[in-house]
């Protein structure tokens, strides 16, 4: 088991909370932040509610130039990483450019600067769109900018599997680490609250169409109807173990292991993939079920997806084996932003011994045999978690996090 990669700043810019403080206070009172969509009218759709990032101002947290080329994921993003970069105590301009990597996880890319330069094309005509509209709904415009802002001239990449890809980017960032890179920032964010975005989601059919804030979205609840739609998401900075103690900084947690899998044709009639995927981290990370003291679920919200899931749980650890939770009911489902939220929370939760709520279940599944951790924050010693996440067609990931040896 190799432990020599340590997570040592969060930054989360999520439904509820700017900053680690701020969120990981949020997530424990186990308070609610979804709500009615306001960034746009959402009357004439199905769903109308959303884990919105309210009081977000672009211009405050992001130079002028760079707001208006880019779109409110990109905003989010740059915000998160400011504030991880801020939380690891760690200037770039300190560490050799070509030391310093960038990986993040992409779902959707820039809808809503992509709808509104489309709208001025279909209304005004090809002249008045404008030429940022090439970058700023690319899925890569987020690493773009926060290498550029950054000086950050390392690897830089972006992974594009859905909620899935927070954890794909956080493994791909920890053999970055190991191939010789100082530091990585990693993770994601996303914000697809416009028209287009929320009409290509409802496409999928797994959105919660109910109007009741506190009942939108019950994973593992026996009246579970889909998920409620979310923006924001974390960015981490992820270093070598050996150049975080030289420079004296404080580690959140060891980047343990990694699983991933992408499940068979549904026709098929075989198993899905993510029980394997969690084996895998398990195996990557040495360490048996035993050790593990939480998880974290992917959460989807539909029956079926969440009897797959809790199967494939019960299946490692037995019916009722191990606290599961999931804290993103009181934000909603945050795709490329979600998995790496989760992590941080993970990290979090180690950190303070607590194991933060699912929210809103009022009947659980009877066929969700899981011990889950609902309402409120349940004490607890927490050493080792793993983080489960499945992107929409079929990718799956498993991360195990561990408390710091630093």
């Amino acid at each position: 088991m190799s432990t020599g990669t340590v997570v040592t700043g969060l930054g989360i810019v999520a439904p509820g909370g700017f900053g680690a403080a701020e969120y990981w206070a949020f997530v424990l009172a186990g308070r609610s932040a979804i709500g009615p969509i306001t960034r746009f009218d959402p009357s004439p759709y199905p769903t109308r509610l959303a884990g919105e990032v309210r009081g977000f101002v672009a211009e405050e947290r992001v130079p002028g130039r760079i707001v208006v080329q880019t779109d409110q994921w990109t905003h989010l993003g740059l915000a998160a990483t400011d504030l991880a970069l801020a939380d690891a105590r760690l200037e770039p301009a300190a560490v050799p450019e070509y030391e310093m990597a960038v990986v993040t996880a992409s779902s959707s890319g820039g809808t809503e600067f992509g709808q509104r330069e489309i709208q001025s094309l279909w209304r005004r005509g090809p002249q008045f769109v404008g030429a940022y509209q090439s970058i700023a709904w690319f899925y890569a415009a987020t690493t773009g900018q926060i290498s550029i802002r950054h000086g950050m001239r390392g690897p830089c990449g972006v992974v594009c599997t859905e909620q899935a890809g927070g954890l794909d980017a956080l493994a791909q960032a920890r053999r970055l680490v190991r191939d010789g890179s100082r530091m990585v920032l990693t993770g994601g964010t996303d914000a697809s609250l416009c028209p287009y975005g929320l009409t290509a989601q409802l496409a999928s059919g797994r959105l919660s169409r109910s109007q009741d804030a506190l009942r939108a979205y019950v994973p593992f609840d026996a009246q579970a109807g889909g998920y409620v739609p979310g923006e924001g998401g974390a960015i981490l900075v992820v270093e070598d173990e050996r150049a975080a103690l030289a420079r004296g900084a404080r580690a959140y947690g060891t980047v343990a292991g990694y699983g991933a899998t992408f499940d068979p044709a549904p026709e098929t009639g075989r198993e899905p993939g993510l029980r394997r995927a969690a084996e895998l981290a398990l195996a990557d990370a040495g360490i048996g079920p035993d050790r593990i003291d939480v998880v974290f679920a992917d959460a989807v919200g539909l029956p079926e997806l969440d009897r797959q899931e809790a199967a494939a749980i019960t299946a490692i650890f037995g019916p009722y084996g191990v606290p599961v939770t999931a804290p993103k009911t009181m934000s909603g489902r945050l795709y490329a932003g979600g998995a790496a939220l989760d992590v941080a929370v993970a990290l979090l939760s180690i950190r303070d011994g607590v194991i933060p709520p699912t929210i809103g279940i009022l009947r659980q599944a009877e066929e969700c045999e899981l011990d889950l951790v609902r309402d409120r924050a349940r004490p607890a010693s927490v050493s080792t978690a793993l983080v489960l996440a499945r992107g929409y067609g079929g990718f799956n990931a498993a991360a195990v996090v561990t408390a710091p040896s630093l």
